[in-house]
């Protein structure tokens, strides 16, 4: 006959021969559950949030640099380094900007620029992005083009404008041609060569995953290639922009590329200084713009910020 000397069972409890004791398993601490701490997010707390947050985060070091040209601008009208015909001080520009937009058609001259950059920004980029990406798509295609566009490429947009107002006239069409021109190139190399340039790797794993070639393009490619379109965008917007004056200045009767040159025939410095300033002002709001358009549509790309 063996005796069992393991442990014993009595009710609930469990008798330990060794300590002669019981031992309840319920009433044995429970173990512990291990807490996820949740990951803040560390991209967030830095950006600023107000006031405080602006001047933490050094958001006011791009305020200084003009801050210091106004009051240079400033004390040399007023001491007499420059004469005022030459540079008139910053009040007196003031004033004329509140006067030209009150009395005379600065708001017109400014929309008649902005609609002829707006039409030739959007026929440009979207005839660029589409042509880029059927080339980008197609050898053939590329290499169909290629030799034209390069040759084309390469004669300024200025010297188009002569060619074109004998077609078109002084007329908008004129210069939203010269402008599309100027907007087209830009955004179409960089959208083929973005394209040039995606990861072979993906490509194939988008075979291996039999993937067609709309969702290839849809999924692997279309991503891959809009931090460069977005770049060429803003690049693009910027330079017809600044084209624009030149192109309202040699062929036309309104707008500020006008304005800028009527002042500069008839001396009128602080008319010239109005238009440049808003002209810049606007150019910094466009570019800002399409700053913010290009984060938000590229949010998932993770980047070296400095």
């Amino acid at each position: 006959m063996t005796v069992n000397t393991g442990t014993v069972v009595a009710g609930s409890a469990i008798l330990d021969p060794s300590t002669n004791s019981a031992f309840n398993p319920s009433a044995a601490p429970a173990a512990a559950t291990p807490t996820l701490t949740p990951i803040s997010d560390t991209s967030a707390a830095k950006r600023p949030r107000n006031a405080k947050g602006f001047f933490r985060g050094g958001g006011y070091i791009g305020i200084i640099l003009p801050i210091l040209i106004i009051g240079l601008w400033h004390e040399s009208a007023n001491r007499g380094w420059v004469d005022a015909v030459f540079l008139p001080p910053p009040l007196e520009v003031v004033k004329e900007s509140w006067l030209m937009l009150t009395e005379q058609d600065l708001l017109h001259d400014f929309w008649i620029s902005i609609s002829i950059v707006g039409q030739a920004f959007v026929y440009g980029s979207v005839l660029a992005i589409s042509l880029g990406l059927v080339a980008g798509l197609s050898r053939k295609v590329e290499l169909f083009f290629a030799p034209t566009l390069n040759t084309l490429r390469h004669i300024p947009s200025v010297a188009w404008l002569p060619l074109i107002v004998l077609w078109l006239g002084l007329g908008a069409p004129a210069k939203i041609l010269v402008l599309a021109k100027s907007v087209f190139f830009p955004v179409f190399l960089n959208t083929l060569q973005a394209i040039r340039h995606v990861d072979k790797n993906y490509i194939e794993l988008s075979r291996v995953l039999t993937l067609s070639r709309w969702k290839m393009v849809k999924r692997v490619i279309l991503p891959a290639v809009l931090p460069s379109i977005a770049v060429s965008l803003r690049y693009s917007a910027g330079l017809a922009w600044a084209l624009v004056v030149v192109a309202e200045g040699l062929s036309g009767l309104e707008g500020l590329g006008f304005l800028i040159f009527r002042a500069q025939g008839l001396l009128l410095t602080k008319q010239l200084l109005v238009c440049m300033i808003a002209i810049g002002m606007v150019g910094f709001v466009i570019d800002r713009g399409l700053y913010l358009l290009q984060r938000r549509v590229t949010r998932w790309k993770v980047a070296f910020e400095g």
